[in-house]
């Protein structure tokens, strides 16, 4: 055991204590050679009888903090230097001492006795470089913490009540887009193993029983730390010391079908190093992957990297996040929104309210990562809080947080008393909620024909972008499929399967009427002779017929639909309301259909494979009475010939 502060401060420099009172000196001899001797017990029994009939003698606080450190119990070792500094000469050579008091008092959230202590280090004027850095950092973080207390951000987290929060320690938190499903992971002692459990949520927000994932999931070895996809079909965790591994700590991943997970695979040399990787965060279509990673190359000990998936199914060789994310302190836990505009993490590397806090950055032009900022109190404290998860609506909040506790000192020679590990629950305040809140499409999808479900990629695309924003397959078994949009933007989307006809829809979230989330099953017909399908993200000026620039989305979809179906010939025809004459609406449909046929030509489909028609009026889907009705009737139509 480490005697430190008193004891050792001849070798720090510190001049022996003069001590006139010859019962007082008697006293702090006889501890310092029952320290010697290991009694500790003792020797504060001893010092304990010297600070009450002596308590200005400062030499006797301080070799209680010493001792009291050494055994675990911080709270007492804070309380007895913040004594005895305050009742000795100001000294250089208590450099250390100084620095101690002030990391012990910013450990339990005491920033005045922590700028004390910084001050008066930086006062003295320390010797070594380090010890000024450190109390100039530590003094960063009591003025940010004190500003902060003034000036709160939202209500404070509550802890997550039962039956959460059942073992000493829980974190990682996520839930699925639908918010149905938490996962998280559980750890019962310190000196247990990880695993992984889900836990059902109801719609008034309360969780049922924590129940293991799955067999193939939870093993002998350390499972912890995973995180889902937004439609729950795609698992990655962090599982260490398994055969065949890449490091001591890898990532896995397994996908769901039905019921099953299938067994989780390693995701080999392109993801994990030979170093520790863990604490995975996935995009809501499960296509990108955040983590943190020591390996060597980065910024500091722990940095945040990304993967993503490629089309032929491989992972992208993981990248650093680089600066202002990664820090040369510890960069860890992060989470993508499902939005994927907004990243969250935790990080020691940054000014905040003391040890790890949470930050969030937004993606800026060209996919990089603006400054991070601090989340402030009462989300941030003094603790440590990490992994912090954020629903896709932006109205609810989860993380964890180390809890202090009311510590007790440990037996001579012991370990220190375990903190135990909390899930936090909160209601997201403006200042924390992502820049994009989103919803989510969530349905089945099936053959039209036999009415049965069916596996279909359901691809959604940003139509003013034209850049894929959610690409998620439906389930085999069952045909579910779960697709997040993000309010603010016009989507088309697309659900597809090999030999049948793709489904068009479109969504327009840029006036933000209306953003819940629904339910729409899909019914795909085979590519097949008088089959047809409404083309909805086809977009022309009121009575004009030349294509508006979001139209690319859809023709480029044609396109891609013509060069896989190369024996395929097609019908355009255009549809309008009854607004206007015949005549003119005949025209009017005409012409948009050979828009469409023009632009297909124009990027190598043969025109011998095209027809255009219009129709004007003559084959409404449904009256015209209404706006909605109307609108519905002005279409383009894709019919197999």
């Amino acid at each position: 055991m480490a005697l430190g502060g008193a004891l050792s401060a001849q070798a720090q420099g510190i001049a022996p204590p003069v001590i006139a009172n010859t019962k007082a000196r008697g006293l702090y001899e006889k501890a310092q050679a029952q320290a010697k001797d290991r009694e500790f017990g003792k020797a504060l029994e001893t010092l304990g009888t010297l600070t009450q009939k002596f308590p200005s003698l400062g030499e006797g606080w301080l070799m209680k903090g010493s001792l009291l450190k050494a055994q675990g119990d911080t709270r007492g070792a804070l309380a007895a230097y913040r004594e005895g500094l305050a009742k000795v000469p100001p000294d250089a050579a208590r450099a250390t001492q100084y620095l101690l008091l002030g990391d012990l008092a910013l450990q339990y959230g005491d920033y005045a006795t922590a700028g004390v202590a910084y001050r008066q280090l930086l006062k003295v004027g320390p010797k070594v470089a380090r010890h000024r850095a450190v109390a100039e950092r530590g003094l960063r973080t009591c003025e940010f913490a004190e500003a902060a207390l003034k000036h709160p951000v939202g209500p404070a987290p509550a802890p997550l009540g039962p039956p959460l929060n059942a073992f000493k320690f829980q974190y990682f938190p996520t839930l699925t887009a639908d918010s149905r499903f938490l996962l998280f992971t559980g750890r019962p002692m310190l000196s247990s193993g990880e695993d992984l459990f889900v836990s059902r949520r109801a719609a008034d927000g309360t969780f049922s029983a924590p129940a293991g994932i799955a067999p193939t999931i939870n093993s002998s070895y350390n499972e912890g730390a995973g995180t889902i996809s937004g439609d729950g079909k795609t698992l990655v965790f962090a599982s260490c010391d398994r055969p065949k591994s890449v490091g001591n700590c890898d990532l896995y991943i397994s996908r769901r079908t039905g019921n099953t997970w299938s067994p989780p695979q390693n995701l080999g040399v392109a993801v994990n190093s030979p170093e520790w990787d863990s604490q995975p965060s996935l995009s809501a279509d499960g296509r990108t992957l955040y983590f943190t990673s020591t390996r060597r190359g980065g910024q500091g000990q722990e940095d945040l990297y990304v993967t993503t998936l490629q089309p032929d199914g491989a992972w992208a060789p993981a990248k650093n996040l680089g600066t202002p994310v990664n820090t040369p302190g510890k960069d860890m836990a992060p989470f993508i929104h499902a939005s994927g505009t907004t990243l969250y993490y935790v990080t020691d590397g940054l000014v905040g309210m003391g040890g790890l806090d949470v930050f969030r950055s937004e993606a800026a032009a060209g996919g990089a990562w603006g400054p991070p900022a601090n989340l402030g109190y009462p989300l941030n404290t003094f603790e440590d809080e990490a992994s912090l998860f954020v629903s896709s609506d932006n109205q609810r909040g989860f993380y964890s947080r180390t809890q202090m506790g009311d510590e007790k000192p440990a037996a001579p020679g012991g370990l220190p008393p375990e903190r135990g590990v909390q899930l936090f629950g909160f209601d997201v305040p403006a200042e924390v909620k992502a820049r994009e809140t989103s919803t989510y499409a969530q349905g089945r999808v099936f053959d039209a024909t036999t009415k049965k479900p069916m596996r279909a990629d359901v691809k959604i695309y940003d139509v003013d972008t034209d850049a894929l924003t959610q690409f998620v397959t439906s389930d085999p078994e069952t045909g579910e499929y779960t697709a997040v949009l993000n309010e603010g933007h016009r989507y088309a989307m697309y659900a597809a399967a090999d030999k049948y006809l793709l489904k068009s829809l479109s969504f327009d979230y840029a006036g933000k009427q209306q953003f819940d989330p629904f339910t729409l099953d899909i019914y795909l017909d085979p590519v097949r002779a008088g089959r047809s399908v409404v083309l909805n993200n086809l977009f022309f000026d009121t009575n004009q017929y030349e294509l508006e620039p979001r139209s690319r989305t859809e023709l480029n979809r044609l396109i891609e639909f013509m060069r896989q179906y190369q024996d395929v010939q097609i019908e355009v025809s255009g549809h309008t309301d009854n607004v206007g004459t015949d005549a003119a609406n005949l025209q009017l449909s005409e012409r948009r259909a050979q828009a469409v046929v023009a632009y297909l030509t124009a990027h190598g489909v043969q025109a011998a494979r095209l027809r255009a028609k219009g129709y004007g009026a003559a084959r409404a889907l449904g009256p015209n009475d209404t706006d909605a009705s109307r609108r519905l009737n002005r279409r383009i139509e894709l019919r197999i010939l």
